[in-house]
């Protein structure tokens, strides 16, 4: 195992998370019920689950596209979200 690759992932997944809906969401849920392990087990589930679907879709399309331009289209995906949520912001 990668142990570096583990904890870079880990950390910035980490990192990304921090105060997006996600975990507003999570913590909205959390805080209108007593059962906050199955609160937090659902969140772990829901976030193993999408995390599975981009490691399995990315498999499949590194076949077909080259690493190279995945990289740049999220990096003008990434771009156009700043963009248009500046644009909205003023």
């Amino acid at each position: 195992m990668d142990w570096k690759l583990l904890l870079t992932t880990a950390g910035t997944i980490f990192l990304a998370e921090l105060g997006d809906k996600t975990q507003i969401l999570t913590m909205t849920m959390s805080a209108q019920t007593s059962a906050k392990w199955t609160v937090f087990a659902g969140a772990v589930l829901g976030l193993i689950g999408t995390s599975l679907v981009a490691v399995l879709f990315a498999d499949a399309i590194t076949r077909v596209v080259p690493q190279v331009w995945l990289e740049r289209a999220a990096g003008v995906l990434f771009l156009v979200i700043g963009a248009y949520t500046l644009w909205k912001a003023r």
